[in-house]
């Protein structure tokens, strides 16, 4: 895995000069970002030694270098996830090559049920925290020290200073945001309403199939994370309603620009004193 991620790594930083401080992931609900980046180059995944395929229909299957707000950035424009039958070293695998691109900051979005009985449909989540879900932990395995020690602590997973900023910038921008705990599944199915209400009881806010394992692999490779949820459907008893994947991407579709401005002023705020 260490002379993968090390020839992936080479191939970028030879090919494209890939060596930057922040990278994005643009799940569900960000694919408009893209517009607001000065595209410098624009790499397909299949292109790039020992990179997954994205399967999802929205997910574009493409690695960006450019810049926003003047930073230079690199952006996923589509992810990997468990459902789709990789493994947590593949779903994770580009997380650590950014690291050995010298990337230091990383920024997720996804879309997320809601079972906070005070969102709707359609509200914007800042993560505070997470509930891991997944039946494989990503970082079960032999631990690769390079990138971080055997049992890392994780009191402040999500960058309270960039929870601050994203807050500072929604505020701005007269954004309602929301706050709270996400809880990651393996997915492919929905949640059915009773295991809506068990997460509910766990502690989480919103639930989805992403994020948790890529942002514990930053976290423990000491990568600073910040992730947003678009809230897609609601998964409380009184609002329960059929879903669909066709309706999730309209309702991300929908908020997509709220999430762009928040990103695009994080992005802007990172490194600022």
């Amino acid at each position: 895995m260490l002379s993968a991620i090390k020839e992936t790594s080479d191939y970028l930083k030879n090919n494209y000069q890939l060596e930057v401080d922040t990278a994005i992931i643009l799940g569900t609900g960000l694919g408009g970002l893209v517009k607001e980046i000065e595209i410098e180059a624009s790499i397909p995944y299949e292109e790039i030694p020992n990179f997954p395929v994205s399967t999802v229909e929205g997910h574009a299957g493409r690695l960006i270098k450019g810049k926003i707000a003047g930073k230079p950035i690199l952006a996923m424009q589509g992810r990997f996830h468990y459902y789709e039958g990789y493994n947590m070293s593949e779903v994770t695998f580009p997380v650590r090559v950014f690291k050995f691109l010298g990337v230091k900051n990383l920024i997720v979005s996804n879309a997320s049920g809601g079972m906070n009985p005070d969102f709707v449909v359609g509200d914007v989540m800042i993560i505070t925290d997470h509930i891991n879900h997944f039946p494989e932990h990503p970082l079960r395995g032999k631990n690769m020290d390079v990138f971080g020690p055997r049992f890392p602590d994780m009191s402040e997973v999500y960058c309270k200073k960039y929870v601050d900023l994203a807050g500072a910038v929604a505020a701005e921008k007269k954004i309602d945001v929301k706050y709270g705990v996400y809880v990651g599944t393996q997915g492919p199915t929905f949640e059915t309403p009773a295991e809506y209400g068990m997460f509910r009881i766990l502690g989480g806010d919103a639930v989805g199939m992403s994020t948790v394992p890529e942002v514990i692999v930053a976290h423990h490779a000491g990568i600073k994370c910040f992730a947003i949820s678009i809230i897609t459907d609601m998964g409380i008893p009184e609002t329960i309603e059929e879903v669909s994947h066709e309706e999730v991407q309209k309702v991300a579709i929908a908020a997509e620009p709220k999430l762009t401005a928040i990103v695009k002023g994080v992005v802007a705020g990172i490194g600022r004193k």
